[in-house]
């Protein structure tokens, strides 16, 4: 058996709901085990994240110096507002994250693109698989909150996205 036989085997055991194979010719013992669940396509969820809140000691702090410039917290407050009303897509997985699908082909989404639920936004590789990372809000990207070719952590924000 060779290594491409192997991937056409793999591929089709993945489709399929086969748990377990085991192939054994001339020596050659091969056994296949299907996970529970593949991450063949993952989607990411969209996460309404809470906003973190100051420390009691830090509010008290804080306040004296609130005060003093009024017209500059009211301004921080609608920016928070604006914050407030954005989903956050994140990495469903660790592995590199790529904006393309390839070395200079163009990037899934750019900042000011519209999303639609089940549209590509980025590739994940773990270990040598390619994921590709779908989002599933309709709105447009504020935001791309990593680099091209840098590694993500499981849940590690990827995106920004203003709901439509």
């Amino acid at each position: 058996m060779d290594f491409k036989q192997i991937q056409e085997l793999i591929k089709m055991i993945n489709k399929s709901n086969i748990g377990e194979v085991t192939i054994e010719e001339k020596g050659f013992k091969l056994t296949i085990k299907q996970k529970e669940e593949p991450v063949q396509n993952v989607i990411a969820a969209p996460v309404h994240t809470p906003m973190m809140t100051a420390m009691p000691q830090q509010m008290a702090a804080t306040q004296p110096a609130a005060q003093a410039t009024a017209p500059a917290a009211d301004k921080g407050k609608a920016a928070d507002a604006v914050a407030d009303n954005l989903i956050t897509i994140k990495s469903p997985m660790i592995g590199t994250f790529y904006r393309s699908s390839a070395p200079g082909k163009p990037a899934f989404v750019e900042i000011g693109d519209d999303v639609t639920p089940g549209k590509a936004v980025c590739i994940i590789e773990a270990m040598k698989l390619f994921n590709e990372i779908e989002s599933e809000v309709k709105g447009r990207i504020v935001k791309v909150l990593v680099e091209d070719a840098s590694p993500v952590e499981y849940d590690q924000p990827l995106f920004l996205v203003e709901p439509a």
